[in-house]
């Protein structure tokens, strides 16, 4: 029997209310993370309450204005330029700390926007700030792998770039189609200093068929079937398997919209069939003393990493980076 039907919400299975998307501790066995994904017509709007989690606003399509309002109440405000799609380039964020009630509007078009979220406990919570906007530009696009296993990862969340979240680490990826990321598979489920963190990830897939352009960027609400000469709905696929000790076993058929959650164990490969190019949006937090993305791969497979360098990097990510 496998773990999949507990780890995978096909898109519209873990909606609730204005919500097109939730995940959060009310998920058994879920603890740190959270997401919250919603389509917006111009002009309406989505809150969270205060609590305990610090949140990350990420505009997957169109533009959207974030308000938080911390505990002292004074309002801090920001207006996210987004992007066209997740395949049209990185965008600029929000973040606003723990204790602050957040606010996302689309003012001038439909926009669909994801809220991160992780739990910060009170003794964590070590910097002053409370809200910041991280410009586009502030965003470092780092290249990753090489060959067949060539993708983009877009590091707008992580220690050393948003320095004043306590917990939260969040970054997007994108894989061209034909590509295989999140490899050699990996884990982040143990308190390790220096070697591994323990962190609970969720992954959140869009899907794009290329050579559709914009029309199969692969929005969860504009996926298409292929009929009447549409885009065809694209699809991906995420492996994650556990240690003797720690057993899981999932291999999920991924659409637009779907999410997988990894409590522990090894995951990867996530494979972007020829044809399809494949985003996923990854927010990761765990309960240790350290925020930092510590991992270690699958020793059967670590060695694939030394025939990186002797490979070229697909040329379909033109942007800079480090490998």
């Amino acid at each position: 029997m496998t773990d999949t039907a507990r780890w995978v919400r096909p898109h519209g299975a873990a909606s609730t209310g204005d919500w097109a998307t939730v995940i959060d501790d009310t998920v058994a066995g879920w603890s740190h993370t959270s997401l919250h994904v919603a389509d917006l017509t111009p002009g309406a709007s989505r809150s969270l309450a205060a609590g305990a989690q610090e949140r990350v606003v990420v505009p997957l399509r169109g533009s959207v204005t974030v308000t938080a309002l911390d505990a002292h109440g004074t309002q801090h405000e920001a207006r996210l330029a987004g992007r066209s799609s997740v395949f049209a380039g990185p965008t600029d964020v929000a973040w606003a700390s723990r204790g602050c009630a957040v606010t996302v509007r689309a003012d001038d078009g439909p926009a669909t926007v994801a809220v991160c979220g992780a739990r910060v406990a009170a003794e964590r919570e070590a910097h002053t700030s409370v809200f910041r906007h991280v410009a586009v530009s502030d965003v470092p696009v780092e290249l990753r792998g090489a060959g067949s296993a060539s993708r983009e990862v877009r590091n707008f969340g992580t220690p050393g770039v948003l320095d004043e979240a306590d917990s939260i680490i969040a970054c997007e990826v994108l894989t061209p189609a034909g590509n295989w990321s999140s490899y050699p598979p990996h884990k982040h489920d143990e308190e390790r200093p220096g070697v591994e963190t323990e962190l609970e990830e969720i992954y959140y897939f869009q899907v794009q068929a290329t050579g559709h352009g914009a029309g199969g960027q692969g929005d969860p609400g504009h996926a298409e079937d292929g009929a009447g000469g549409g885009a065809p709905r694209g699809l991906g696929y995420l492996r994650v398997y556990g240690t003797a000790e720690r057993p899981i076993d999932v291999l999920a058929e991924v659409r637009s919209g779907d999410v997988v959650l990894v409590p522990h164990g090894w995951h990867g490969p996530a494979m972007a069939p020829p044809g399809y190019d494949l985003y996923y949006l990854n927010v990761m937090a765990g309960p240790g003393p350290e925020r930092a993305w510590l991992i270690c791969d699958d020793p059967a497979h670590g060695w694939v990493r030394d025939t990186w360098p002797t490979q070229p990097f697909d040329p379909r990510l033109a942007r800079g980076g480090q490998r």
